[in-house]
């Protein structure tokens, strides 16, 4: 249609003005769906996060920063963020840890900001000493849970009260065990998997000290004297280090990965070859 006047202008004017607004209306509307659809999408493709629960030995302190499991710990959730929580407790804090561990599994199946459910529940277990054979015992009431657990890492796993710790329940996905067998206090030397069909058993490593590890002169020098071989595998950096790597294989990589004190004290590892091939292996998962 030609504009032949001066009128037709002025009495196209409010249209054209109509239509402007309505056009902005209109590309606000889809930006702002744009918007709110986009965070929702990542949420529902962002894996479930991971819970890492730790154990400590004997009478130790569950923050007691000289000891390599609080050490690992810490690192862990200073490095993952959001995508893992991680929590530390004492071996006679195994009903404590049980109630965490429900709760946090709860917070899935209710719709919590974390996602998931029972069923996508990704939970890794380690200790070590009476903390490690707590690693088992936890395993046990979550598998009557129905609660599946993909790893359980023992160190030098001591029994307590007379509760076997050599079975890995079939909740469980994953097991590995690392011990020595020198001193009064010494560590489990074989785990077995209650149903192979459902649990991998990584290995059983054995690590042997000439001399204590320098990373043991932080250690109480009761422990090191009378507990020798049980004390260099807690702070024995080779072990850790093995420990870490086998944890953060299962976990969705960081933004922003940070060095960690455990695995800058690497050095070559006491055990076997053979746990070098499993951790190797483990990196390519």
């Amino acid at each position: 249609m030609l504009i032949t006047s001066v009128n037709d202008r002025k009495r196209l004017s409010p249209l054209v003005i109509v239509l402007q607004v309505v056009g902005c209306v209109l590309l606000f509307s889809a930006v702002t769906v744009l918007a709110q659809n986009e965070p929702q999408e990542s949420a529902a493709s962002k894996p479930a996060p991971t819970l890492v629960v730790g154990f400590v030995g004997g009478f130790v302190h569950r923050n007691d920063l000289r000891h390599s499991e609080v050490q690992l710990a810490r690192h862990l959730q200073a490095t993952y963020g959001d995508d893992i929580h991680v929590q530390v407790f004492r071996n006679r804090e195994r009903a404590l840890a049980h109630k965490f561990v429900l709760e946090w599994v709860n917070g899935l199946e209710t719709g919590s900001p974390m996602g998931g459910n029972r069923a996508e529940a990704r939970i890794i277990l380690f200790g070590h000493s009476w903390g490690a054979s707590a690693v088992v015992y936890l395993a046990r009431e979550l598998e009557r849970d129905g609660i599946p657990v993909i790893l359980t890492i023992q160190v030098d796993s001591v029994r307590k009260h007379g509760q076997d710790d050599s079975v890995i329940p079939a909740n469980v996905a994953e097991a590995v065990n690392f011990y020595q067998t020198k001193g009064l206090i010494h560590g489990r030397s074989k785990i077995i998997a209650a149903d192979p069909a459902r649990t991998a058993v990584l290995g059983n490593f054995r690590s042997e000290y000439q001399k204590e590890p320098a990373e043991c002169h932080a250690y109480p020098w009761h422990d090191r004297l009378f507990f020798k071989g049980h004390t260099s595998i807690e702070c024995d950096p080779g072990v850790w280090s093995q420990v870490e790597t086998l944890i953060e294989a299962r976990i969705a990589p960081p933004l922003q990965p940070a060095e960690t004190k455990v695995a800058a004290q690497v050095i070559e590892p006491s055990s076997s070859r053979r746990s070098d091939e499993i951790i190797a292996s483990s990196r390519q998962q």
